[in-house]
């Protein structure tokens, strides 16, 4: 068998691998040498691929950093051009404008307010005030006459518009703590019985009892008035007005009322004690609850004065028969004096209700017209007094002008004459100002003022 002597390079392919040692040491170091040059011809490919990317890649780093130092600069420039004085002038224009614009906001705020306080605002709303008032109590005075039935109806659209409007002035006003009072409290009861609760029993004696008792005779305690032009105070004399009203049509004239208000089954006749007894635990409940969310919970406000509350304004009203009576007690107990003497008064104005009113139509009208003819008189009353002194004071004014004027022309002339005065000039009397023509002394009617 012959043997293959070719290329050292190639060594002959071994079919049948014989253990290391077998052959020669130089045989098996020949083949160790040739497999070393396989391996560098391998990293020899290897480095070739490598350079390759590797330039690539320095060529992509190379541009990116290029383009980075490019927006590095212009992003230096911008700072510089910032902070040169084209800059500042850029920032001190844009707060000026900011400046402009927010007086331009203050300005027209300032506007908005003038122009809802001003003359003819207020007349557009005492105009809205009076209609509103005066159509109450007309459409009132003709739904008793012809459908009786829908005065409870009436009386919660109202209030539907009128307490939420109360609500809002007094917030922002804040006076809001009077919206705790009795009266509020006894007109949410009202409502609660006429839409929630019609079959409670113990509900419509509480309700009648403290809308002809507290609410009612408020209308005296208060002085309520009739003034169609004062939102505020029609608020008030409906809310202590018309509760008694509804209540009595409920009683006397509702036709059919029992299918509509199944407690009027159950009280046929209003018992005294149990009416009072009920309506005074009523009454207690609201005077608790005041007592702790108002008084103790709202204590720090009211004593730094932030807030107002009925027992301060009876307290502090000049003339006032409960403020003058507090002020006989002791600080610390005045407080406890005032809620004892709520309980006793609002007990003390629901007897004629309870032995009087419930059982007659008659003497509940009586009762009405009363209520209702002395917040007409108080009306009355605030239109003379202060239309009166506006009056008087407007003409009080005038006679100052007027005695101005003549001092004026008594100093320019002692004797009555001018002193400049010309052979061809007539004198002038000193009663009579150059600039202004004879004003009486006679008070002028209100048609002589209109012509004026």
């Amino acid at each position: 068998m012959g043997t293959d002597h070719g290329d050292p390079s190639h060594p002959p392919t071994l079919l049948n691998p014989v253990p290391p040692g077998h052959f020669s040491a130089s045989f098996e170091r020949l083949i160790r040498e040739n497999e070393m040059a396989d391996w560098a011809s391998a990293f020899t490919l290897f480095d070739t691929v490598e350079t390759f990317f590797d330039a690539r890649i320095d060529l992509i780093q190379r541009t990116l950093t290029k383009h980075s130092d490019r927006l590095k600069i212009r992003a230096e420039e911008a700072m510089n051009k910032m902070k040169t004085p084209a800059g500042e002038d850029l920032a001190e224009n844009l707060d000026r404008e900011m400046q402009k614009f927010k007086l331009k906001v203050q300005q027209r705020l300032t506007k908005l307010s003038s122009t809802w306080h001003s003359t003819k605002v207020v007349q557009t709303r005492e105009k809205v005030s009076f209609f509103f008032g005066v159509m109450s109590v007309f459409f009132s005075a003709l739904m008793f006459g012809m459908a009786p039935e829908w005065v409870h109806i009436a009386y919660s659209l109202q209030a539907l518009y009128l307490l939420p409007l109360r609500a809002y002035k007094y917030k922002k006003r804040d006076w809001h703590y009077f919206l705790f009072d009795l009266c509020y409290y006894a007109n949410i009861l009202n409502f609660l019985f006429i839409w929630v609760f019609p079959s409670s029993a113990p509900l419509w004696v509480a309700c009648y009892c403290l809308s002809h008792g507290s609410l009612a005779s408020a209308v005296i305690t208060w002085r309520n008035s009739l003034v169609f032009h004062d939102s505020d105070k029609v608020t008030s004399l409906f809310i202590h007005l018309y509760p008694p009203f509804a209540f009595t049509v409920i009683r006397h004239f509702y036709p059919g009322a029992e299918e509509r208000f199944p407690a009027l089954l159950e009280v046929p006749h209003m018992s005294p004690l149990y009416a009072i007894s009920l309506s005074g635990f009523i009454y207690l409940i609201w005077q608790m609850l005041y007592w702790k969310f108002v008084l103790v919970d709202r204590r720090k406000k009211i004593e730094s004065g932030q807030r107002a509350t009925s027992f301060l304004f009876l307290l502090n009203s000049k003339g006032s028969i409960i403020g003058s009576a507090l002020s006989k007690f002791s600080q610390q107990y005045r407080e406890a004096a005032f809620m004892g003497g709520q309980l006793a008064y609002a007990i003390l104005t629901e007897l004629p209700a309870v032995y009087v009113l419930y059982a007659s139509p008659f003497w509940s009208n009586i009762f009405l017209l009363f209520i209702f003819s002395v917040s007409v008189w108080n009306g009355g009353g605030f239109y003379i007094e202060v239309f009166g002194r506006k009056f008087e004071k407007e003409l009080e004014a005038l006679r100052k002008e007027l005695a101005e004027a003549t001092a004026r022309s008594g100093r320019s002339s002692p004797n009555g004459t001018a002193s400049s005065m010309t052979d061809d000039e007539e004198p002038i009397s000193p009663q009579l100002s150059p600039r202004r023509e004879y004003v009486p002394l006679v008070a002028p009617t209100l048609e002589d003022k209109k012509l004026r």
